[in-house]
């Protein structure tokens, strides 16, 4: 197919993720491979609305897939929200000649990169949030990153609550969705798990677990809880109140976003990033990036953003039975 692409404006958006650097790689590369120019489009939509841009070489990307955050930062921009805002963004893209825009971002972004195209602004999106709640791919960058980085915290609080025989209660990110929470209680044999997509019931999900395990013979107890569930320090007094134990409450937040990627979010961004372009250069247009049983793939971005994602459920009854002893 006849080339028709000559420049691309690739940006980030929203809560930054480990691998969207080396998203941001991969599009460069990519880009100069295929003879057609990348602009950085910096600070996400409000440096669209605002014109702040920079050229992107191979020099500027060189040793970026082993770094954590994004080059380009990122921003919300509740301007971008309005007709006002998008129309600006529009006529930026057709000032400094961007033929595309690829966004690199969670839900927002998608349904920015989205408002964009229905204003006749050519887009690829391509994932990337650590809570993995984008209903139309399978995995979004970073979302391996956060998991072990919890998980690395969560056994070095083990070996502490062994040599007490205490109980800890660990709150981790997801605030509309417990994915991280259910991935790494289970990678971190946790007591108990706790996520937003379930109702709250203390006494059935935390109390009565403790209770069977100290049967069973056990003397610490994990807690695990997605943000969005409540208070962990609220949870760790009502375990007090009824077990007579004195949980620890450990809050790990933004640290989870840090960090260098790991090889999976590495070669999936790298991947994507590669595939986006490719897009781009096949004609396609107005498109998501997504996973889809191992492979890359992508999907309509107006059908994308009116997707829902739940808790998989063949995790969940691993985790219930597991839990459940």
């Amino acid at each position: 197919m006849e080339k028709k692409i000559k420049r691309l404006g690739i940006l980030t958006s929203g809560g930054d993720a480990p691998g969207m650097n080396a998203a941001i790689r991969a599009v460069v590369r990519s880009c100069i491979y295929m003879g057609i120019e990348c602009i950085g489009i910096r600070r996400g939509y409000s440096g669209l609305i605002n014109g702040d841009v920079t050229p992107l070489d191979d020099k500027s990307v060189n040793g970026l897939v082993t770094r954590g955050g994004t080059i380009l930062y990122t921003a919300r921009c509740p301007e971008f929200m309005t007709d006002d805002g998008i129309q600006r963004a529009v006529k930026t893209c057709k000032y400094l000649g961007i033929d595309g825009i690829i966004a690199i971002g969670g839900d927002g972004t998608i349904r920015g990169a989205n408002d964009l195209a229905r204003w006749g602004v050519p887009v690829i999106a391509i994932p990337g949030s650590i809570d993995n709640d984008i209903a139309c791919t399978e995995y979004s960058i970073g979302f391996d990153t956060a998991c072990n980085t919890a998980i690395e915290a969560i056994d070095r609080l083990r070996d502490t609550m062994q040599s007490h025989e205490r109980c800890s209660v660990v709150e981790v990110m997801g605030r509309r969705a417990g994915h991280i929470a259910l991935y790494v209680g289970i990678a971190a044999g946790a007591t108990a798990v706790l996520v937003p997509e379930h109702e709250l019931d203390l006494d059935r999900d935390v109390i009565e677990k403790i209770r069977r395990a100290r049967l069973s013979g056990r003397t610490h107890f994990m807690i695990i809880v997605a943000e969005g569930v409540g208070s962990a320090v609220d949870i760790a007094s009502y375990i007090r109140e009824n077990t007579g134990l004195d949980p620890r409450v450990t809050v790990l937040g933004h640290v989870q976003r840090g960090g260098s990627p790991t090889a999976r979010d590495r070669v999936t961004a790298s991947r994507m990033g590669f595939y986006a372009v490719k897009c781009f250069l096949e004609g396609k247009a107005n498109r998501v990036i997504v996973t889809k049983n191992g492979e890359i793939t992508d999907i309509d971005i107006a059908e994308a953003v009116e997707m829902k994602k739940g808790l998989q459920s063949s995790m969940v009854e691993c985790l219930d039975t597991l839990t459940g002893v």
